[in-house]
Parts: C-alpha cells; sequence; structure tokens
C-alpha cells in the first residue's frame, strides 16, 4: 500500500529463514511461541511480544523453535512526514537492527496498533491509507519513548514506575484499580504493594493526584467550563468530581476559579 504493508508470517517447527536484507525498513512482532534472531553476527531470543526493529539493507535471519507467527510491517520513511524522519535519523539505536522487549502497558497498546493496521489494511475506503501513516506513526513514537525509558535494575521498581508513567499519561481513561491490574497481569493487592513500596501511595490515590493537579491548572489557566474539565480529567460525575476537588483541595473547583482571579469568561454554569 503505497510503501506501507502489514502480512503475517508463520514459521514451522525448526525453520530457519537464511541471512537476507530488504531496501526498506522491517518492524518484526512475534505474536505466538518462540525462536532466535541471529544478526550482527550474534544470535538473540525472539519470542512472545518481542518486536525487532530492522533498517534497511542490515541483514538477519530468524531460526523457529516450533511453529512461530509473526507479523511483519513493512514501509518506506519517504512516506512518513519529515518529522518523523529526522527523529530516526537522530536516534542511534535506530541505525541497526535491535530487539525491543516491550514492558505490558506498551505490548498491548502494538498489539492494538498492528490490529488497526490489519483492518485498514483490508478496508477499500479512500482514508485507508491515511489511517495507516496515523497508527504506523504512533507505534514508532511508541518505540521511540519506549528507548529513552531509564534503565531500573529491580523488577518491582521497574513494574511502579512503568505504572506511575501509564497513569500520568492515562489519568482520563482509567476506571479503577482492576483496570490497571489487568493491564499489568496481576492482583490489585500486588499492584497496590509494589506501588505504595517506591512512591508511599496507592496507585488510585496518585491517579487522583493526578487529575486534581490537571483541574487546578485547567481551571487556572483556561476558561473552560467545569462540567467539560470534569469530563476531560475522566470524571463521568461532576458531583464526584466536586467532590474529590473539595476532598483535596478543601474548596470547591469555582471558589479555587474566583480566589486564583480567572473569572473573565466564564459560563454561568459553573458557578455552582
Amino acid at each position: 500500500m503505497s510503501g506501507i504493508i502489514i502480512k503475517e508470517n508463520v514459521h514451522s517447527d525448526k525453520n530457519l529463514v537464511k541471512s537476507h536484507y530488504h531496501h526498506v525498513h522491517q518492524i518484526l512482532y512475534v505474536l505466538e511461541s518462540k525462536g532466535e534472531i541471529i544478526f550482527n553476527d550474534q544470535v538473540h531470543a525472539f519470542k512472545k511480544d518481542n518486536l525487532a526493529f530492522i533498517p534497511p539493507y542490515s541483514k538477519h535471519a530468524i531460526v523457529a523453535e516450533d511453529k512461530m507467527t509473526v507479523l511483519v510491517l513493512e514501509f518506506d520513511l519517504l512516506q512518513l512526514d519529515n518529522g518523523i524522519n529526522e527523529i530516526l535519523s537522530e536516534e542511534d539505536n535506530f541505525s541497526e537492527t535491535r530487539i525491543i522487549e516491550l514492558n505490558l502497558f506498551e505490548a498491548v497498546h502494538v498489539r492494538q496498533l498492528l490490529r488497526r493496521m490489519l483492518y485498514e489494511q483490508s478496508q477499500m475506503d479512500n482514508y485507508r491509507y491515511l489511517a495507516i501513516k496515523i497508527f504506523l506513526s504512533e507505534l514508532l513514537l511508541t518505540l521511540l519513548r519506549s528507548n529513552r525509558e531509564q534503565s531500573i535494575t529491580n523488577a518491582n521498581s521497574l513494574r511502579a514506575e512503568r505504572l506511575r508513567k501509564y497513569i500520568d499519561e492515562n489519568y482520563f481513561e482509567i476506571v479503577d484499580a482492576g483496570d490497571i491490574s489487568q493491564r499489568l497481569g496481576i492482583s490489585t493487592r500486588h499492584v497496590n504493594t509494589i506501588f505504595k513500596e517506591s512512591y508511599n501511595i496507592t496507585p488510585m490515590k496518585y491517579l487522583n493526584e493526578v487529575r486534581m493537579e490537571t483541574a487546578k491548572k485547567l481551571l487556572m489557566e483556561t476558561d473552560k467550563d467545569i462540567a467539560s474539565i470534569c469530563f476531560e480529567i475522566g470524571f463521568e460525575s461532576l458531583s464526584t468530581f466536586y467532590r474529590r476537588f473539595k476532598d483535596y483541595m478543601k474548596i470547591s473547583p469555582h471558589k479555587y476559579r474566583v480566589n486564583n482571579h480567572y473569572t473573565q469568561g466564564i459560563s454561568t454554569r459553573d458557578k455552582v
């Protein structure tokens, strides 16, 4: 599709794909089973949820331990925005083949993006290519951010850091503690334990702090309707938002806005 295509490769038991290279970028994502990928004269484990980023003309080979399913995304960077080309060219780690071990949150997100790309590729409307370009750009952004993640040796500290980052970036769509634990694949109790060990607060209390601090910023710096702010930061009920804000700041959202001298242009619906 004009320089971007996604396909499924199924490697049979002990199958060897001999050393080869491509003229375009490739992203290989292991959907099922495991094997090995060979590049730079080194053998690397290649297992479920591992992702290989392969620049053009980079030789590589694949050996399947048993039946291994791999999604292959091929793309020409010239089809994407110049900004993406510039960023990737500045990242030394993306100038040669490398394995990226995604964390639980990233793996879920990458799977969703690949599913969307497969779906759009099957459509016959005029927007499918635009949609695929958008999803590919988001995928590359995920990989770039993953590459910048700080190295943390303790497994629980690493989980807690990733959870904090997830809350910071998704505070507006998290429903409850069960939603967080499900994404991590561990119990709510264990999630609370590892997060509290690192930050001395539970994930849900931290989520509330993130939402309240965002609400304060929006109340001070914008004239958005309070109901809109409530919705924007993830609350379904205006009364719940008022209660949480008052518990946090000991003052209502409207009074907080008034006290900070940001009343000009505020909707009368805010004056509750």
